[in-house]
């Protein structure tokens, strides 16, 4: 089915914060970025210092002026939210209720996390876990805007979320499924065994996600090449096109119209020059059919970019 109406390529990157949460805006406008993601404070440490009324004014005029909607922030990967060694938990917990926080101030709508490691105490369990704290931290962060988005992983090790269903599972397991979303990691999905590189996969893969999760669930892409094989369980992300995805799943992603308002967010190795995602960004692009790049608009820092 086509689209008559023009829209805007929501693609862009993961930014640094370095110097200030602001000059990630910055950084993303320079290279013509129409989406952005974040972290909100160092992802190292469980707790970062807290906003002062400058940094969300100084942060808030630049995004507004930067039109660059939804941002999403990431958190911090120290938190886990099914820890089984109870300090860890209750830091994990304090700490999401924070970034939490520090997305409401900053009106960032969309807290990105991996649902977390059981460490030996089985998925089913795990989930469970999972459930409890974000009911903890919903419950303490009530009438806040901004939602917890569920990210698919490869299943490394013992995480979580490697499976639609565990997906489906936690958001039934919450008391307010309405604050949850879901992120669709490119990379993650392959590794754990749902094979977006060739079309007969690809649909497959998105119908099952629609039966399971539900597409009306999905927020935001993170788009990633794999540097290992399909069904690996090993999360390593590579360039677009230069992994075993290939060319063809990032086709069929960049001109699936239901996903069109969907933010596309790279997080694949880069240098501070971002030469690397001005690269990866003018491969998606002319990975867009003839119909749907007349349909497109870009920003006036992105079309140096094509």
């Amino acid at each position: 089915m086509s689209q008559s109406k023009h829209h805007t390529l929501l693609l862009g990157a993961h930014m640094s914060i370095a110097g200030g949460v602001h000059t990630a805006v910055d950084r993303a406008t320079s290279i013509g970025c129409t989406a952005l993601q974040v972290f909100t404070k160092n992802n190292n440490q469980w707790s970062g210092k807290p906003f002062t009324k400058h940094d969300i004014e100084q942060y808030k005029q630049k995004i507004a002026a930067a039109k660059i909607s939804p941002v999403v922030s990431h958190d911090s990967y120290l938190i886990n939210l099914c820890a089984s060694n109870p300090d860890i938990l209750k830091k994990s917990r304090a700490a999401f209720i924070d970034e939490l926080l520090r997305c409401e101030q900053l009106g960032i709508p969309l807290l990105n996390f991996h649902p977390g490691s059981h460490l030996g105490a089985g998925d089913e369990e795990g989930i469970k876990r999972i459930c409890e704290s974000l009911n903890i931290a919903h419950e303490q962060t009530k009438g806040y805007k901004v939602k917890s988005v569920l990210e698919a992983t490869a299943g490394q090790g013992t995480n979580i979320g490697y499976k639609f269903e565990h997906l489906r599972a936690i958001i039934d397991g919450v008391e307010n499924p309405e604050r949850m979303a879901v992120c669709i990691d490119t990379c993650h999905i392959f590794a754990a065994g749902y094979d977006i590189s060739n079309e007969k996969g690809y649909e497959e893969t998105f119908k099952l996600f629609d039966e399971i999760v539900g597409l009306d669930r999905l927020v935001a892409f993170h788009v990633n090449d794999s540097k290992k094989g399909l069904g690996s369980r090993v999360d390593r992300h590579e360039h677009i096109g230069k992994g075993a995805i290939g060319l063809t799943g990032f086709k069929l992603l960049m001109n699936d119209e239901r996903f069109i308002h969907i933010p596309k967010i790279l997080e694949t190795p880069k240098s501070e020059d971002l030469h690397e995602d001005v690269e990866n960004m003018r491969v998606l692009k002319s990975l867009l059919n003839d119909d749907n790049k007349s349909k497109t608009i870009f920003t006036s820092a992105s079309l140096h970019n094509n």
